[in-house]
Parts: C-alpha cells; structure tokens; sequence
C-alpha cells in the first residue's frame, strides 16, 4: 500500500470519527503506549531449558509445524523479530523454566535471579520489559496437586519454588525501573470426584498467603483461575470462584484468562464486577474453541467485548494486557503476529467508541438510539485508522507482514 493511500484513508476516517466526537489522533497515542507483553511460549511450544520432557499438568501444545526455537539465543531472536514488525510498546511474559541455566540441572526450589540475569540484560538491550511466571507444571513432583497438595514435603516444594519465583520478578521490576506482572497459576485438580474440596481450597489459601507474605516493591502479584485442566476435569482448586474471594481479600490482581471459562460465559461481564473489589486485572489473551484450546487471538466477538469493557469502565490504567497461546500447527512467529495486531486492533475499535454519546443515550432512556450507534459504529472505517497507526511507526501495513514472516522462515526458522 502506498504511503499517499493511507495517509488520505486515515484523513477521510479521522473527519468521519471527529463528526461524533472522536479523537482518531488520541486513540492512536493511547494504542502506542498501551504494552502488550508477548509471551515466549509461543515461541517453543511451552517446552522451555529444563529438560526435553513435554508439556503435562492440565496442559497441552498439538501441532508439529517446522522451526520450532530450541534455545534462548532462538527463542530472543523470535522474539525480537516479531517486536520488529510491530508497532507500540510490547512487553516480554516469561516462565519459570526458561531461565538461563547453563545446560545445568537446576530444581525449582532452587532456581535464582542469577538464573535469569541474562534476560534482565537482554531486554534492556532491546528496550522492553519482563514479565514472570512460576512453573507448577511438567515436573516430578507436579502430580495433581502442588500448592494444595496434603503432603506437606511436597507442599513446601512448590511455595519455596514460588518465592523464588517471586523474587526473580522483583529483581526484574527493580533493573527494568517498572514493576513485572508476576502470576501464579497452578493446575491443582482432580481427574474425578473428591469430597475434600474444602480440604485443598484451605491448603492453597494458607500456601498463597505464605508465598505473598515478603513485601517485594519490585514487582505485583496475580493469582490466575481455571474452570479445569486435561486429566483433572471433575474438580479444580484454583477456581473463579475461590480467586474472586481469595484477590478480593487480600487485594491481590486477579488474572483473567479468556480461554478458563465456560465457552458460553461472557468474560468481558466479569470485568466491572473484579473491579469493584481488587486492585487490577491482569488479561491473559487467547482464543478457546472448545474450552481452553489456546488458538491464536483473533478480533473476535469476544476479544471486542473485552476491550469494549476495559475503556467503557475506565480501566485502562487497571488492566495489564498479556497474549497467552500456543499454537504449534502454524508458523509460529505468524501466529504471534495475527495474536498481537488482533488485540492491538480490539482495543483500537474500544477506544474509537462514541462514550459520551453512547452514554447521554442511555442516562435519557434513549436505548433505541443506543443500539443503533453500537451498531454503526461496525462499519466505520476502522482499518484505515489501524492502517495509519502501523504506517506512523514504520511497520508493515496490512497483508504486508505475511511476507516478511515468509522470509524469516525461510532464512531461519527453516533451518533449525
């Protein structure tokens, strides 16, 4: 596409969005300096520097697409090349098992800041921020239970592994000068019926309580829900519900994972209701087919309702946004590009909304005019504004990215 082209598209659509009262030049500021923190699992398949062993504890990659990164070297050089195509800010989300371990064995309860004082440097080099995971997942002593397990040698494991976690993320946020999103998820369940589900709620309250105890300036802490994982299906400790009490108490950010919930549920509906009663929300971004599936993001219904939500209740500045997928039966760093400008152009169409308008409607009863602006809004011509956003920071407009990601696999990724 032609420079003129998109400068004159964006021209037409900036005077039809100022007609009802929108700042096209605005939405674009906001979008630039609003980070989307990549997440490195994409780019590995969630396989990680541990050890070769696949994925197990309610999780699974499929797919066997070529080119997959086998070391960190790979795994920043994915990176850095999908950050190169985009525009804005994007942070970098990482796990536990991808520290820098030095071809050595190193135990989770024993992993350190040194372990990743590398990645500290890294991104500082590439101008962009961590964010940090503990791993319950893939490990020996995982079974189904971690943090709730009734064993307390095995319990003691995995809090002695989340407080290193959790000092990692301070170290980061203190090197970075901005705090790192530190979320716990752990996969705790039961493949069939139990009748302690009491029993392992309290024991993963009084473990989180333990971990979340030593005050850490340097970073924040997210705790992360589920409906239920592969092979615990019947029962899960860390549910909806036991988060919503748990963050709500003791002002912890809730993670709001858009493939744990029920297919039909609305998570954009959770969004007021959280906000009420913890700090901030931490999105995780993916795409259920059936359930947690983990496909690429796209600009779905859902993902439009959730970003709608987050700028219609002000919340912006309370929400941090993260990718969270892992699709391995495609081109892996295409799949974290559809990913990216798919949130990137959701959270553009909720900025590009007529709030005032919509809202005058609504205080006066006014619902027919409310409904039938929402639904005009669809067909203005968001794309050139989206266009113009990624032709201001240099990146390619368009389709124009499928080819760039065609050549890196060609002279990269093909050559693994």
């Amino acid at each position: 596409m032609k420079d003129h082209q998109i400068t004159q598209a964006y021209a037409l659509a900036k005077e039809r969005y100022a007609a009802l009262g929108i700042d096209t030049d605005k939405a674009i500021e906001t979008l630039e300096n609003t980070p989307i923190s990549l997440h490195c699992w994409q780019t590995d398949d969630v396989m990680g520097f541990e050890s070769d062993a696949g994925l197990s504890g309610g999780i699974q990659t499929t797919g066997n697409y070529p080119g997959r990164a086998r070391t960190i070297d790979e795994v920043r050089q994915d990176i850095e090349f999908v950050a190169s195509l985009l525009a804005g800010k994007q942070r970098v989300n990482l796990h536990e098992i991808y520290g820098d371990f030095g071809g050595r064995f190193v135990d989770r309860d024993q992993v350190d800041v040194k372990h990743f004082q590398s990645w500290i440097e890294w991104a500082k080099q590439v101008g962009m921020c961590l964010d940090f995971n503990s791993t319950s997942f893939g490990h020996p002593k995982s079974s189904d239970l971690t943090l709730a397990n009734p064993d307390p040698a095995i319990r003691a494991f995995w809090i002695e592994h989340t407080k290193h976690c959790r000092r990692i993320a301070d170290a980061m946020g203190r090197a970075q000068s901005d705090p790192c999103m530190m979320n716990i998820w752990v996969h705790d369940g039961l493949k069939d019926l139990t009748v302690e589900r009491r029993r392992y709620r309290e024991l993963l309250a009084e473990s989180l309580d333990e971990i979340l105890a030593e005050e850490l300036p340097g970073m924040k802490n997210c705790v992360e829900a589920k409906l239920f994982g592969i092979g615990l299906e019947s029962y899960t400790v860390g549910s909806h519900d036991f988060y919503a009490g748990y963050c709500a108490t003791r002002k912890v950010i809730y993670t709001l994972d858009t493939g744990h919930y029920e297919p039909t549920e609305n998570v954009a509906d959770m969004v007021s209701s959280l906000l009420l009663y913890v700090p901030e929300l931490m999105l995780h971004v993916s795409r259920p087919v059936r359930w947690d599936s983990d496909h690429v993001t796209l600009m779905n219904d859902q993902t439009l309702d959730l970003f709608k939500e987050i700028v219609r209740a002000e919340a912006l500045n309370r929400a941090h946004i993260g990718l969270d997928y892992f699709d391995a039966s495609i081109n892996r760093i295409g799949a974290y590009l559809i990913g990216t400008r798919a949130t990137q152009k959701c959270l553009l169409q909720a900025l590009l909304e007529p709030l005032a308008t919509l809202r005058k409607y609504e205080d006066n009863g006014q619902g027919f005019e409310r409904l039938a602006l929402m639904e005009e809004m669809k067909s203005l011509p968001f794309g050139a504004v989206y266009d113009y956003f990624n032709w201001k920071n240099g990146v390619p407009v368009g389709e124009e990215f499928i080819g760039r990601v065609q050549e890196y696999e060609k002279d990269v990724t093909s050559n693994r």
